[in-house]
């Protein structure tokens, strides 16, 4: 692997693990009977929060698939259902030639494309690798030109939407525009909206910008509600109001982070579930990064990272990102 992929990953500092999913209870096989005589197996490497859900909606959709995970209980329900589990990345590319990536951070997605025992050491020519982790962008045009030494075609493809489950997902998709339909038809799977952005890096660039609003949306909303609350407010009527107002936005009517509110969100469940804290305050650093190598100002973009890395030093990693309420309302010297 080249000597600059490793410095890039390691200059990120992106040292950040996502938090696993747990092989849920019941019969998981029961809901994944399919036909698989027209279509061959897809690789599937990275079974975290995101990567569970995405994998299943291959399944549903009749893929037969080729699982790894470093951790090898995420495997486990996979496995049951009768799914082929390998022991390396290098071994899900000799036994197919599809290949989707889900990981926590540049410095892991390097190390499955590239690492001793990473997928470049048995990809096939004309293999179609994709990865949807969120990563510098630098990093995936870097693995795109390694790729493509070895006569492979890579496409980033980040996600977002929250909803892996159901499927209603948003990819963003850079790479070879001719390579576009061949990886719609594995993305439409797990997403509703699959999006050409151009060029490889395009879709970590639309991603970062996402993300980074996002959190600055949270941040806002968690101020306005806790502002309202401390005058007297009741939560849901100030949330109605929000909502029907010029203030409204997805962190408030979809998302909001007051507990209470909301049925069916991680402000409801102790903060459980959802979008990690450590990984927003990981794509916040993305953006900082990606910033300062355009020369772009994010002032805004800056303090949300800035807050989020407090949250992870002050117990919130393995929170969900909405936890940034419960931080403000603890944070009485704040």
């Amino acid at each position: 692997m080249a000597a600059s992929l490793r410095l890039l990953g390691a200059a990120s500092g992106l040292r950040y693990w996502s938090r696993r999913l747990r092989p849920a209870a019941g019969s998981f096989a029961a809901v994944c009977s399919r036909s698989v005589a027209s279509k061959t197996p897809v690789g599937f490497i990275g079974l975290g929060n995101m990567g569970n859900p995405m994998a299943k909606n291959l399944m549903k959709h009749g893929y037969p698939l080729i699982i790894y995970d470093v951790f090898p209980d995420a495997c486990k329900e996979f496995q049951d259902a009768g799914e082929q589990v390998v022991s390396s990345p290098a071994d899900v590319a000799e036994k197919a030639d599809r290949i989707i990536t889900m990981l926590p951070t540049s410095i892991n997605a390097i190390e499955a494309y590239s690492g001793a025992n990473g997928i470049l050491k048995k990809v096939k020519k004309g293999s179609l690798l994709i990865d949807s982790s969120t990563i510098d962008p630098a990093v995936s045009k870097e693995l795109a030109k390694e790729v493509e030494k070895m006569g492979a075609v890579f496409m980033d493809a980040p996600v977002s939407g929250g909803a892996a489950r159901s499927g209603n997902l948003t990819f963003m998709v850079g790479g070879v525009e001719d390579e576009f339909a061949a990886a719609q038809e594995l993305l439409g799977c797990m997403g509703s909206n699959v999006v050409y952005c151009g060029a490889v890096g395009t879709g970590q660039a639309a991603k970062i910008c996402n993300n980074m609003l996002l959190a600055i949306s949270m941040i806002g909303t968690a101020e306005a509600m806790n502002l309202g609350i401390r005058l007297g407010l009741d939560p849901k009527l100030l949330a109605k109001i929000l909502n029907m107002s010029s203030g409204r936005c997805w962190s408030s009517d979809t998302y909001n982070p007051v507990p209470g509110v909301m049925d069916g969100v991680p402000s409801a469940n102790n903060y459980q579930g959802g979008f990690g804290t450590t990984l927003m305050a990981k794509d916040l650093g993305l953006a900082q990064d990606s910033a300062t190598s355009t020369k772009s100002p994010i002032l805004l973009g800056s303090l949300a990272h800035q807050i989020y890395r407090m949250m992870c030093a002050k117990g919130y990693s393995k929170k969900d990102f909405s936890s940034v309420f419960q931080f403000l309302r603890e944070e009485e010297t704040f």
